[in-house]
């Protein structure tokens, strides 16, 4: 193999290579008494349930970044929802499904706003989920009086659905209920990006909007659904994010969307659109949670990690023009 094409499949799988790094790295340094904190098969599941929440908004942050977008409301969107939610819950009385749906609406009717101001008034994307970002923070606050609004599981006035409750839990004690509805998120969408005409759809539009367009695809329909789509995936998260805190608050969710938008990135999507997938989503969301875990475990300051993160980002955009060169 020459060094050419031994230098372009190293640098198309620097993601890969990143994340077996950090874990052959945190497998060495996080060891306690002579036992392997890290891969304390505990830990390893702690891991994958804080991936999850981000790992979810992730999906739909990589489909709107493939439009060339960017959607920077998904952490208010967070608060609004579970906030939302757990009002439902307890002062309304709604079960676990009416719950769920309306929570899905909530989050959906919030994604068709951005997506709508977006291709109807004709607004960037950053602009408008900008102000979104404050719109669905400010109705949270109002909504909960801004307090969060605890979550008590049974049966009968001011109390959750049973139900919700297992959200937070482990099958079989072991595998984090979270972890799986990612998996399974993750599957149907790797199949409709990769096997449907909507997803082929979102890559031309990225790619090039104007041949899209002349190629008679609806580009304004396609990224309002787009922008549904990945509310609706925050929303999931959302409510996920309530049953493990048992409380939905005004005030959750405060930064992630750079934890979304950094997953992607160092995942490999480009943020100038039209290059990304959603396994690159899974890679890029499981270096972060390893990252803050094996930090944690070391007693790292956590504003150290923000600071991680952010040069993180930088470094994988910086890797993406390297490669486009």
């Amino acid at each position: 193999m020459d060094k050419t094409k031994l230098k372009t499949m190293v640098k198309s799988m620097q993601s890969i290579i990143a994340l077996v790094i950090i874990f052959v790295v945190a497998s060495i340094i996080c060891i306690r008494d002579g036992r392997n904190v890290f891969l304390d098969v505990r830990n390893i599941m702690n891991v994958l349930r804080a991936v999850s929440e981000n790992g979810i908004i992730a999906i739909g942050m990589t489909m709107i970044l493939l439009l060339g977008d960017i959607d920077l409301s998904v952490g208010s969107i967070v608060a609004l929802v579970s906030t939302g939610c757990a009002y439902l819950m307890v002062n309304n009385g709604f079960g676990f499904i009416p719950a769920v749906l309306s929570s899905l609406l909530i989050g959906g009717l919030f994604g068709a706003f951005n997506g709508l101001c977006i291709t109807k008034l004709r607004l960037q994307a950053f602009i408008v989920t900008l102000a979104s970002m404050n719109i669905a923070r400010g109705l949270a606050r109002l909504w909960a009086n801004g307090v969060g609004i605890p979550l008590t599981y049974g049966e009968g006035k001011g109390l959750a659905p049973v139900a919700f409750g297992y959200l937070q839990e482990r099958i079989g004690g072991v595998i984090p209920v979270p972890a799986i509805i990612f998996v399974c998120l993750l599957i149907i969408f790797t199949f409709i990006m990769e096997r449907t005409r909507f997803g082929r759809q979102i890559y031309a539009i990225g790619g090039n909007r104007n041949a899209a367009y002349l190629s008679g695809i609806n580009v304004d329909r396609i990224k309002v659904i787009t922008f549904i789509l990945c509310a609706m995936l925050t929303s999931i998260a959302a409510m996920i994010h309530a049953a493990q805190i048992s409380q939905g608050g005004p005030n959750e969710g405060q930064g992630y969307e750079l934890n979304a938008v950094a997953a992607c990135a160092i995942g490999g999507t480009s943020l100038a659109g039209g290059k990304g997938t959603m396994q690159g989503a899974l890679i890029g969301a499981l270096i972060l949670g390893m990252l803050d875990n094996v930090l944690g475990l070391n007693g790292v300051n956590s504003n150290i990690q923000l600071m991680v993160k952010g040069l993180l980002i930088i470094i994988a955009v910086f890797m993406q023009a390297d490669k486009q060169k």
